[in-house]
């Protein structure tokens, strides 16, 4: 525990707070210190004591790294920034450590401290606690993630309520989506939920091999099958014995390699190139491809036997396009996944980057915002994101480029998702509300204030009918 100090004078011609100024400090629910050039504390205002949990006399003239015992304090001190560059820094987040010895998330800015001669002779710092933000950030994850799945949207939360039933089932699952909308992760989603869960998933990408190297990896080898076969190797479906494959981009595999899978799906056994005996497996089937199988089978180059096969439970897995009011919430899970990997303290995007990632299109779908947030990191010096860290395809083009569309503004954004709500709802309120996770009464209020005008079909009456 910090020991007791007595409190020291401020430096000469440091300002110090008047009665008007102290009592207007007091009553903000901020914490605000001063420091002189010696970096002692020439003031603390009644938040900073709540929220540090040292007393005023304490802090006032101590050093205020020991007052302010921050993880940015020996080598990214904003207030030794300011000081240095005479530049204010804003938003930039760090933990402090309060008298118990709790980890507090705080939100930082800080400015020069100037006499009335216009001369620097401090440094001024605000900082906000976090801790209740923090905790409704992760509320809000848990009510919109499932597994490592993030998502609110009407579509996704449809998608979280059926996948313990379909874990549930040993029925083999077909999921369809474009790359990069999270196939792999929502495959393992299923095993993870499914009573094979201590048992292997194991993956395969069908696209990335030949046939021949694609039936070894799969069904295994005998020793002597060819000329560098001197052991048996087992396959893939014997590596996941008792538990999950996943057979990703099914639909690229050749006419005589779906035939061979046909058989495995039937019959439940493999057989090994080289092996003259069928093998039996347990292996739960999850397939997954980025193409229509369905038009594939009209065209001819996919069996109908094998889609019928691997089509018992369908999934389908929308574009990220499809589901925009994600957007936030994913982009929020890739900084904190990046802050993280990185040990980066980033606090998130501007509204002028938020609007950018709003209308982009995404044919690389969750992938490619992904490389778009971990480029961002890479370029961003501060604490927030803002334009200049973005791809330049995601810039809002100059005055002199093409006219760029209409940027969202966050007020644009929550009138388009209510939009969207209520005409996925066919107008019923109430069902809108809940896909928005707000109460029918501020969905209310909200169509009025926005001037929104509701779908002309009453969801009540279809819901009666």
């Amino acid at each position: 525990m910090t020991a007791r100090k007595t409190p020291q004078p401020p430096a000469p011609g440091t300002p110090e707070p008047c009665g008007r100024e102290a009592t207007i400090l007091d009553s903000i629910n901020e914490g605000v210190f001063t420091v002189d050039r010696d970096w002692r504390i020439t003031s603390f205002n009644r938040a900073a004591e709540r929220i540090t949990g040292i007393p005023r006399e304490q802090a006032l003239g101590s050093p205020c790294s020991e007052v302010f015992r921050a993880d940015i304090c020996e080598k990214r001190c904003a207030l030794r920034q300011t000081l240095s560059s005479g530049r204010p820094v804003v938003q930039a987040t760090a933990h402090i450590i309060d008298h118990q010895g709790r980890r507090v998330p705080i939100r930082i800015a800080t400015a020069l401290l100037r006499d009335r001669d216009g001369q620097v002779v401090g440094g001024v710092e605000t900082f906000q606690d976090l801790t209740q933000v923090e905790r409704l950030q992760k509320e809000l994850t848990a009510r919109y993630s499932f597994e490592d799945i993030i998502g609110r949207s009407a579509v996704m939360q449809q998608l979280f309520e059926i996948l313990p039933q379909v874990a549930a089932s040993p029925s083999t699952v077909l999921i369809e989506g474009r790359s990069g909308t999270g196939k792999e992760l929502v495959a393992r989603a299923v095993h993870n939920l499914s009573p094979r869960q201590a048992k292997p998933f194991v993956a395969v990408n069908c696209a990335a091999l030949p046939d021949a190297l694609l039936e070894s990896e799969l069904f295994g080898v005998k020793a002597g099958a060819y000329t560098d076969a001197k052991r048996d190797r087992p396959g893939r479906f014997a590596l996941a014995e008792g538990g999950t494959i996943f057979l990703d981009e099914i639909g690229d595999i050749s006419p005589a390699m779906q035939m061979r899978l046909l058989r495995v799906l039937q019959e439940r056994v493999v057989e090994p190139l080289g092996g003259t005996r069928p093998q039996p497996v347990d292996v739960r089937v999850i397939a997954a491809t980025n193409k229509d199988l369905a038009q594939l089978v009209q065209q001819g180059t996919f069996r109908e036997d094998l889609f019928y096969r691997i089509r018992v439970i369908h999934l389908r897995l929308p574009d990220l396009a499809e589901r925009r009011e994600d957007i936030p919430l994913l982009a929020q899970h890739l900084i904190a996944k990046f802050n993280h990997l990185q040990g980066r303290d980033i606090a998130g995007v501007s509204d002028d980057v938020m609007a950018c990632l709003m209308e982009h299109d995404y044919p690389g779908n969750i992938r490619e915002l992904e490389n778009i947030i971990e480029q961002a990191f890479v370029l961003c010096r501060g604490s927030l994101i803002e334009v200049n860290h973005l791809p330049p395809e995601l810039r809002p083009k100059t005055a002199a480029g093409p006219s760029p569309a209409r940027a969202l503004t966050l007020e644009s954004l929550e009138k388009l998702s209510i939009q969207q709500a209520l005409e996925r709802r066919h107008g019923n309120r109430r069902l809108a509300a809940q896909d928005l996770g707000v109460d029918v009464s501020t969905l209310y209020r909200k169509i009025r204030t926005m001037g929104i005008t509701p779908p002309a079909q009453d969801g009540r009456a279809r819901r009666r009918r």
